[in-house]
């Protein structure tokens, strides 16, 4: 999609959602997926797990059929690839606690026939790559904790269900073995973005001006644009602040316009 605008948006002042509670992460994705449409997106992307499991019904129903905004999530995706790529049957999952909770990768996996979910809530792995902790003795003895039942189980797929896991592929790899197919959700979220966006002939043509993309955090600007390089690379630089207000709605407030409709992604834990 090298010709879409994206409006980037972090909860970094109320991340980790992983811990929370599933309707407060439902109030504040709801509240920003809320001013995002309000501001003219035309599609929304659901970009962090426990988002996904908290607020996706809720979302479709609003802003898909209330007004007809397409909203993509990142558990589907990869649980079509999970299911894809197993030999065995054998499925893991490691995820935020919030994520495991929800049972949304069970739910998403129930109507396929012969695969079996073995699930790990795995709370420090955030911390380690908000860090940038990606390898060596730490992250290696806490991926050992965690993925010790998962290995015992004999799965063959193992599900990264957290955005943050990606930057842990190494260490998660090195532990699992080389005959553990590692499956993230982000190509197969790229290709339900683009169904979308072509089924409503709302695609960016490539004659378009040089899209813009616009990044916003709701905590300190600096300490986001760190850690969005390490997820999102060098292309983020200027990053707006966005007012978070936790009354009424809980809506944020001044958020950066962009120039024209974008491509939105809300991200958090």
């Amino acid at each position: 999609l090298p010709h879409e605008q994206v409006f980037y948006i972090g909860d970094t002042a109320n991340s980790p959602y992983g811990p929370r509670d599933i309707a407060e992460v439902r109030s504040l994705a709801l509240s920003i997926m809320d001013e995002l449409v309000d501001r003219g997106v035309k599609l929304l992307v659901i970009a962090c797990n426990t988002a996904s499991a908290a607020v996706l019904h809720d979302a479709r129903a609003r802003y898909t059929l209330g007004r007809g905004v397409p909203v993509i999530e990142v558990i589907h995706p990869a649980a079509r690839t999970a299911a894809r790529v197993t030999r065995n049957g054998k499925v893991g999952l490691i995820a935020t606690r919030g994520t495991v909770d929800s049972r949304a990768y069970d739910d998403a996996l129930q109507a396929v026939p012969g695969v079996e979910l073995v699930s790990q809530a795995c709370p420090r792995f955030v911390d380690l790559a908000e860090r940038g902790v990606t390898t060596g003795p730490e992250v290696l003895d806490v991926a050992e904790e965690y993925l010790a039942p998962i290995k015992a189980a004999g799965v063959d797929t193992l599900i990264l269900g957290c955005t943050h896991y990606p930057l842990l592929v190494g260490p998660i790899s090195y532990v699992m073995g080389q005959d553990v197919t590692l499956v993230t959700s982000s190509d197969e979220t790229a290709k339900d973005v683009y169904r979308a966006l072509a089924g409503k002939n709302l695609l960016r043509g490539s004659d378009a001006p040089e899209p813009r993309h616009d990044f916003a955090s709701t905590g300190d600007p600096e300490a986001f644009s760190v850690l969005a390089r390490r997820f999102l690379g060098p292309e983020v630089t200027a990053v707006e602040h966005v007012a978070f207000t936790r009354e009424a709605a809980g809506a944020p407030a001044g958020l950066p316009h962009p120039p024209s409709p974008p491509t939105s992604h809300q991200g958090s834990a």
